[in-house]
């Protein structure tokens, strides 16, 4: 019976392919001349809403008809599964015309011929990583004006077949599909592609792809831009190479284009960071055995013979300096001259990378005609789901026009709710945070009890101290914690905002993205928050030490200081997350897609059709380019507001985001559908998240650089309290630990062993000795070195400041030439419509035409004769 099913699949196969004999993998109608716009897909399920979900696609198909679109459906015998129909759409030219004037895109009415900027003199030393020119710049440069139906001669229009680009064409279907209706349920109307795609009345929608990825079309008129886009850009091998923006945002439209446009000139300017960084770092290594603090504390004469206080209470024993003698060597590498060199050079570069990228964004601008785009259009169209929910209306100011609003009361209601869960969210976070420091507090006794009880462990015990395996150990405990929290509250955070009923696509985009980034600056910060500005600077002192719900006891540094902790934090966070990233963004699609097309292997070509095979890929959908920019926020903020502790955070995140563009541009080119194309002439709000970021890197770095490293102790050390003229850092140690009478433990802190008869310990902080009339109180050291480290930050932070805003104001958003361009355009494209507008006037004064007057022809002179004097 097996047999006899599989020879009638044959036999049915057979005849199809005989049926057709050209290819399936192709974009067109069944005539091979009408394109397919956009797909919609379905399956036949027979439950109890099988009935209400045909009449839907019936009554919104019968109004796509109506609105102008061709459809064309394949039934499902003709799928590769035999379950899924698709509909396929065509937007004919009178479609295409009336909506390109509603949307007010931009055609072309005359080759640009504004000659080109001057040849850099660097350009043969850059060939290498050039591309072709005619992957580059596909199209040639033209002067455009918004397109208009009653002004048709005036537009290039060679073939009105591929007057309007691909990406034009399934943004326009798209804007017809999000508003057209398909009836009325519970009383109110309901349109929209998004819902019936939310109630399972079409499974999918999306335009297609223009070929397979990894070969050409057949068809000859196809521009297989998909393939060219593949073969030079996301293919990881071509690394090295520029990308071909232009093309990108002729296939994936605007927004897709600025983004990694963004990513690039991110990726850029993390080389010169990379750089630096790279040399702060060498400076540490090449001087690390020149380090006075490292070689007193490995000394066995003084290392070993300072006996420290214990770290914990009763279990923890006395324990001797120079057993942190290599982490104190490895503390160095990051904690040195150089970082505050790097942490003011990189308060500098983060102005010079935003100032810098406005220019680049301003460039942009103008060569993809984003001159006149403003937001506000975007303002004055409502989304879909704004109109369904929303039944009262008033008058827009702007319009006057009746449309729906939403009432205050309800506004507000809505806020509330959304406040108050991002709220518990956010001290969730802080809650978890605290579990994990009570983590490090509670297991400290045990690492430091097993590795002295151990005899296992000596050849490690040198550097992985118990500090150093709480700290390694509580890290990735939090990277974990860090990404379960990520995964709820993305889902919780589309909830609220859905909720909220945001007005316009651009109001839902900017408050998500807020929430987001609220949490997740939160969730990724906190911990690194902590180990820099909390952690042993609260721990007190032996026989008063201060307690966290007066049960563990606070942690102290590492006697060569925090930093190297807030190092391995910042090292474990920023790598896990930009490895899961990676793993997430490419490994998961990959398989999805594997998975869904293990059938549809082993069909011939003829079979499996371009819509079916767009059909198994996984969806971009309208958040996809949120969570890229999120993510390389997100890393925005561990290479400044950190990079003190870290000079190579900059090195890793260049390393990420050469991988990251060849990642991203795979995925979207062999693993996603084709995504529907969008306008955009800046990264919005993220700009603003980006500038704010920059001015708070400046304060926690020199936060950093006072309070977490020991760079001013050893300074007010070096200047006021040094005895040896010979070598001024020597006895810093000694300087730096008090001393504590053993006989003055309480009960609580007390060791239960004290095998050598100890009478003192140290531990690290100034305070006068026992039998001082001030004992156990601050020194006036302590004071001085206060002082000096308060102002530092104050110095600091006025002179990266003033450098900054001078920097950004000697750099002008937008490039001279870029301006003159501007000016140039405007006044020939005036020029053009103008002449063309007195031709049509000179037309009808001609023909007799009773409306032209000889007064309407003046005046249009005169406007020329305007339009040229201005």
């Amino acid at each position: 019976r097996q047999s006899g099913r599989r020879y009638n699949l044959f036999l049915k196969r057979r005849l199809r392919i005989d049926k057709r004999h050209q290819s399936k993998d192709s974009i067109f109608f069944r005539d091979g001349v009408r394109r397919i716009d956009f797909v919609l897909s379905y399956v036949d399920d027979l439950n109890k809403e099988w009935e209400k979900k045909l009449e839907r696609r019936k009554e919104f198909e019968s109004n796509l008809q109506k609105a102008g679109l061709e459809l064309e459906t394949e039934d499902k015998k003709e799928s590769e599964d035999g379950k899924i129909y698709f509909v396929k759409i065509h937007a004919p030219w009178e479609v295409l015309i009336t909506y390109a004037e509603v949307l007010n895109i931009k055609v072309p009415i005359k080759e640009n011929d504004i000659p080109s900027t001057v040849e850099n003199p660097l350009d043969c030393m850059l060939a290498p990583l050039r591309l072709p020119e005619k992957v580059m710049h596909p199209e040639p440069d033209y002067f455009t004006a918004p397109f208009s139906k009653d002004k048709q001669e005036l537009y290039l229009i060679n073939d009105e077949s591929t007057f309007f680009s691909p990406s034009m064409r399934n943004r326009i279907v798209n804007y017809i599909l999000t508003r057209c209706p398909y009836g009325t349920e519970e009383g109110k109307k309901k349109f929209g592609i998004k819902r019936l795609l939310n109630n399972g009345t079409y499974s999918a929608a999306y335009p297609l792809h223009d070929c397979q990825y990894w070969k050409k079309a057949n068809d000859p008129n196809c521009d297989n831009e998909r393939y060219t886009l593949y073969m030079e850009w996301a293919r990881f091998l071509r690394f090295y190479k520029e990308q071909p923006l232009d093309l990108i945002r002729k296939y994936y439209g605007e927004k897709i284009g600025i983004y990694f446009a963004w990513l690039g000139f991110y990726t850029e300017m993390l080389f010169l960071a990379a750089v630096v960084g790279l040399i702060c770092f060498l400076y540490g290594l090449f001087t690390m055995d020149e380090n006075m603090s490292s070689k007193e504390i490995c000394d066995p004469a003084i290392g070993g013979e300072i006996i420290m206080c214990p770290l914990c209470d009763r279990e923890c024993e006395y324990w001797r300096l120079n057993s942190t003698c290599q982490s104190s060597e490895y503390s160095h590498l990051f904690d040195n001259v150089a970082t505050l060199f790097f942490a003011i050079f990189m308060g500098i570069w983060v102005t010079l990378f935003l100032e810098f990228w406005k220019r680049r964004q301003a460039r942009l601008k103008y060569e993809w005609d984003l001159v006149d785009f403003e937001e506000e259009q975007q303002q004055l169209q409502l989304r879909p789901e704004y109109e369904a929910k929303c039944t009262q209306k008033k008058k827009n100011p702007v319009t006057q026009e009746m449309e729906p609003y939403l009432p205050i009361t309800s506004q507000a209601v809505r806020f509330c709710i959304s406040g108050a869960t991002v709220l518990f969210w956010v001290s969730l976070i802080i809650a978890s945070m605290i579990a994990v420091i009570v983590y490090r507090l509670a297991v400290y006794a045990a690492f430091a009890s097993l590795m002295e009880n151990t005899p296992d462990l000596p050849h490690i015990g040198g550097l992985l101290t118990p500090q150093l395996a709480t700290s390694v150990t509580a890290s990735c405990l939090n990277f974990v914690v860090i990404m379960i929290l990520n995964f709820l509250y993305e889902r919780i955070a589309i909830w609220i905002t859905d909720m909220e009923i945001p007005r316009t696509h651009m109001e839902y985009e900017n408050r998500l993205t807020m929430k987001m980034f609220l949490f997740q600056f939160v969730n990724y910060y906190s911990s690194c928050f902590y180990v820099a500005f909390f952690k042993g600077k609260f721990v007190g002192y032996p026989g008063a030490y201060t307690y966290m719900f007066n049960r563990w006891r606070n942690e102290e540094c590492d006697p060569a200081g925090c930093l190297i902790e807030l190092t391995t934090q910042l090292t474990i966070v920023m790598a896990g997350k930009q490895i899961w990233g990676n793993i997430q963004e490419a490994i998961v699609p990959w398989i999805c897609n594997w998975w869904g097309r293990r059938k549809a292997r082993n069909n011939p070509e003829n079979l499996y059709s371009r819509w079916e095979q767009d059909h198994d890929l996984q969806t971009f959908g309208a958040l996809g380019l949120f969570y890229e920019y999120l993510e390389m926020v997100i890393q925005f903020g561990f290479i400044t507001l950190f990079v003190a502790s870290f000079p190579l955070a900059p090195l890793l995140a260049l390393m990420n985001n050469i991988l990251e563009i060849r990642v991203d541009s795979w995925k979207l080119t062999t693993q996603y559908r084709r995504p529907v194309a969008a306008k955009a002439h800046s990264i919005g709000v993220w700009q603003e998240i980006l500038n704010g970021m920059a001015i708070l890197s400046v304060v926690t770095n020199a936060f950093i650089v006072a309070f977490t490293s020991d760079m001013i102790p050893r300074l007010v050390y070096y200047y006021a309290y040094s005895e040896n003229e010979d070598s001024p850092m020597s006895g810093y140690i000694n300087n730096s630990l008090s001393v504590f009478q053993i006989s003055d433990f309480p009960d609580r802190n007390k060791p239960k062993l004290n095998p050598e008869n100890l009478v003192i310990c140290r531990y690290r902080d100034y305070r006068y000795p026992p039998g001082h009339e001030r004992s156990y109180l601050h020194t006036m050291q302590f004071w001085h070195i206060l002082a000096a480290k308060l102002a530092f930050i104050i110095i600091m932070e006025h002179v990266v400041f003033i450098v900054k805003f001078f920097v950004a104001w000697m750099i002008p958003d937008v490039p001279a030439d870029v301006k003159a361009k501007i000016k140039r355009e405007k006044y020939l494209t005036q020029k053009i419509l103008h002449e063309y507008e007195l031709e049509k006037l000179k037309e009808r004064l001609c023909q007799g035409d009773k409306g032209a007057t000889e007064k309407e022809f003046i005046a249009t002179e005169g406007r020329m004769e305007l339009s040229r004097a201005m």
